[in-house]
Formats: structure tokens, C-alpha cells, sequence
């Protein structure tokens, strides 16, 4: 019953008691300004990447220079991940997001300048994508755990599954967006229209009503507060397990998408920028229909199981794509693997989170957030990789082997994963009551 009374508080119309249905965490006004606001950041982060990715390769021609772009990246989510679960545990969470955007949108608006009335320079882009990666870090922890602030326990798979599925949304729509900009207004007009989404953000996160939190854990130090995230992963069986499944997207099929596009574009299907955005916008439609399964799946249970079908499917699926020859071919191809790719990214983050109590959610999500400061070594690999076998075909073949090797090897070596139930989730958090957190 306390649970049920604390579960009914972080909601103004959702209650645990209502059907798991395939939008039912809509019915939560804070839900939906919360997805709103991360779909338009979303669309950011698509958009800046289409632009970035190919200003890099545009003006140096260089696969490695575009995996050290990502390294800039790296460097700046490594040193800020601990920073970032402590301040999302202890600062206020609705101020936190609010400075956080207005930061974005200075340093967007900013090189937006630059790019349309100076002149393009290598430098620019990894300052911003150093400030960038630091800021980010924060806002994507930040993120994560208001979820579990907002909906009740029984809906959190499925508001999960929401927020991933406008992740995808915006994965099909943002690169195409971003590929005709750079057609229509060039690079600066992007970073211009980025500029405008975090300001749009702002304004989400003053219609949210944040639930109250218990004063806790204030008066420990920086490095007392940081040990306790790294001291829980370390103990728990459950969410070490699953956080070492999150590492393998970041390292092994995260570069595939973010790096090796412009080269597939110019290199193998001899296009330019829309060819681009058309090769990341099908990855965003699987992404999108894997979303909408995923929402829908209710209390289907076996999602250790789901898991690792999905990220065996998924490498097969891309290692095809290495092979085709033609936009007709590989286009569904890359549209099945944003399919899989989605199915294992929610079950992923799904059970990590369910994993960790909420007084803890902010700093041990940090520690779990180390997976995206792999994705730029992922990166460097992928793009010095396409230099090195002269394409991006061999490299696309190799790390999704490594890929598929893991499922299979995982599928018959650990019962955690592969017995792991729904149900077993739930039961481990029942008794940390949401809208409590530190």
C-alpha cells in the first residue's frame, strides 16, 4: 500500500492500478512534457551529428578524423560522469535541466555564427564537441532517472520503450532534416535550428511538476557520494551484468551508425548529403516500429532472453548491409537492424534501471553511463578501420561478428541473462517507493 500511495503521488493521471497499454504512460502530463522535451533534444543531437560528421569528412577527407572527433566527445563524458550522477542525486532537478539547455543553446547558437559568417575551421568543432560531451553527459543522466520520477513502477517499461521510440523518431527524421539543411542553408543554418530546439526545451521543463524529494545523502563528500554508485555496480550481480551487456552496442555497432555513414554515402553509393541522411533516417524507422513492439510488449517476461536474440539479429542484419551494393538493398537492411537495435537498447536500459534504488539512481546511472564514453573509441576503431582496409565494408563485417559472437557466447554461458525474467525486475524494486529519491 505505501507503495501504491508513493506511486500515485508522481503522477497527476496515471496510477499503477491502470492497464499497461502500448501509450498508456501518456495519461502522465509530466510523462508527456518530459518526452516532448527530449525528443526536441533529441532532434539536436541528430541534426548536429549529421552536420558534424560531415564537415569533418568534407573538409579532411579522413575516416580516423572523424573517430577523433568522437575521442573529443569521450574525453569530456569521462571526466564529467561522476560530476553528473552526484548533481542529479543532490541538485535540484528542475534547475539542473533548465541551466543545462541554456548552456546548449549558447555554445549551438554560437558556432551556428561562426559557421555562417566565418570561416569553417577544424578547431571549432572539437571545442564544441568537447563542451558539448560535458554538458550532455548531464542532461542524458538527468533524463534517464526522471523517468522513474514520473511514472509508477508497473509503467516504467513502457515509458522507457516512449522515450526511446521519439530517440528513434528523430534518428529517421533528424539526419534527413539534416542532410537537406546542409543542402539548403549549410552547416551554420543546422546549428541554428539546434539553437531553437534547446530553447524549446526550456520551456517543457517549466510545465513539468517535479515531484518532492527527501533531503539526503547532502552531507557526504564529493568522493563518499561517487564511491557508493561504483561500490553498488560492483556488488550487484544484476546490474553488472546488464551493464556489461550495454557496453557492446557503444563499441561494437554505435560507430557502424555514427561513423561510418559518410563514407558508405561518398565511397560505396557514390552520393552526397541527402544519400546521407536517407542511409541514417532508415535506421530511425526500425528504430521507430522496434519502439512501438517494445511499448507493447506489457508483462511479456523473458526479456533477458529478448535481449540477446535481438542483438544476434541485429549484427547478422548489418553484416548483410556490408554486403549490399545497392541504396535498394541496403536501405531495409538498415531499417531491420534500427529494428533490433531498439528491442536491445529498451530491455537493456529497462532492466539496468529497474535494478537501482532510487536514492542511488543518479550516481550509479552515471557509473552505468560509461558505456557512451566507449562509442568515440568504438569510433576511432570504425573510421581508422575503414582507412586502414580501404572501405568501410570490412570493418562493418568484423566488429558485428565480434557482436553476434557475444550473443551467441553470453546465450550459453550466463543464466543471468538468459533466464532473466520481467517479473524478477519488478519484485527487486518493489520496495523502493518512486518520487523519493535524494
Amino acid at each position: 500500500m505505501a507503495a501504491a500511495r508513493a506511486d500515485s503521488g508522481i503522477s497527476d493521471s496515471l496510477s499503477p492500478q491502470d492497464k499497461v497499454s502500448t501509450f498508456s504512460s501518456l495519461k502522465s502530463r509530466n510523462f508527456r512534457f518530459l518526452l516532448t522535451g527530449t525528443v526536441l533534444s533529441n532532434a539536436g543531437q541528430w541534426i548536429q551529428q549529421v552536420t558534424l560528421s560531415w564537415l569533418v569528412y568534407d573538409m579532411t577527407g579522413s575516416g580516423t578524423m572523424l573517430g577523433s572527433m568522437n575521442v573529443v566527445r569521450s574525453v569530456a563524458s569521462l571526466s564529467m560522469l561522476p560530476a553528473a550522477g552526484l548533481l542529479v542525486d543532490r541538485a535540484s532537478r528542475r534547475l539542473l535541466m533548465l541551466i543545462t539547455n541554456g548552456w546548449l543553446f549558447t555554445i549551438t547558437l554560437s558556432l551556428g555564427l561562426l559557421l555562417l559568417f566565418g570561416q569553417p575551421r577544424i578547431p571549432y568543432l572539437f571545442v564544441f564537441a568537447f563542451l558539448g560531451g560535458l554538458t550532455q553527459t548531464v542532461d542524458g543522466t538527468l533524463r534517464q532517472v526522471l523517468v522513474f520520477d514520473l511514472v509508477p513502477r508497473s509503467h516504467t517499461p513502457n515509458a522507457v520503450a516512449l522515450v526511446q521510440t521519439g530517440w528513434s523518431l528523430m534518428r529517421s527524421f533528424g539526419p534527413a532534416i539534416g542532410g537537406f539543411l546542409i543542402l539548403w542553408f549549410g552547416p551554420g543554418g543546422n546549428f541554428l535550428v539546434q539553437a531553437s530546439a534547446y530553447a524549446l526545451i526550456a520551456i517543457t521543463v517549466t510545465q513539468i511538476r517535479f515531484p518532492q524529494r527527501r533531503p539526503g545523502a547532502t552531507n557526504r563528500s564529493l568522493l563518499q557520494n561517487i564511491r557508493e554508485g561504483i561500490t553498488y555496480v560492483a556488488r550487484q550481480k544484476v546490474t553488472r551484468t546488464f551493464m556489461f551487456m550495454g557496453f557492446i552496442l557503444p563499441l561494437f555497432i554505435i560507430p557502424i551508425y555514427g561513423i561510418l555513414p559518410p563514407i558508405y554515402a561518398k565511397d560505396v553509393f557514390h552520393g552526397e548529403a541527402d544519400v546521407l541522411g536517407f542511409l541514417l533516417s532508415s535506421i530511425g524507422v526500425g528504430g521507430i516500429v522496434g519502439g512501438v513492439v517494445v511499448a507493447s510488449l506489457g508483462r511479456v517476461q523473458r526479456r533477458g532472453l529478448l535481449q540477446l536474440a535481438a542483438l544476434l539479429l541485429m549484427s547478422l542484419t548489418l553484416i548483410a548491409f556490408a554486403f549490399s551494393t545497392t541504396l535498394m538493398v541496403a536501405l531495409p537492411l538498415l531499417a531491420l537492424s534500427g529494428f533490433f537495435e531498439m528491442i536491445f537498447l529498451t530491455t537493456n536500459q529497462t532492466l539496468l534501471q529497474l535494478s537501482i534504488p532510487d536514492e542511488l539512481r543518479g550516481r550509479v546511472t552515471s557509473v552505468v553511463n560509461l558505456n557512451a564514453a566507449l562509442s568515440p573509441l568504438g569510433g576511432l576503431v570504425a573510421g581508422g578501420g575503414s582507412d586502414l582496409f580501404g572501405g568501410p565494408r570490412t570493418i562493418t563485417i568484423v566488429l558485428c561478428g565480434i557482436a553476434a559472437c557475444i550473443a551467441i557466447g553470453v546465450f550459453f554461458g550466463s543464466p543471468t541473462v538468459r533466464n532473466y525474467r520481467l517479473g524478477q525486475a519488478m519484485e527487486l524494486n518493489a520496495t523502493r517507493p518512486p518520487g523519493t529519491t535524494t
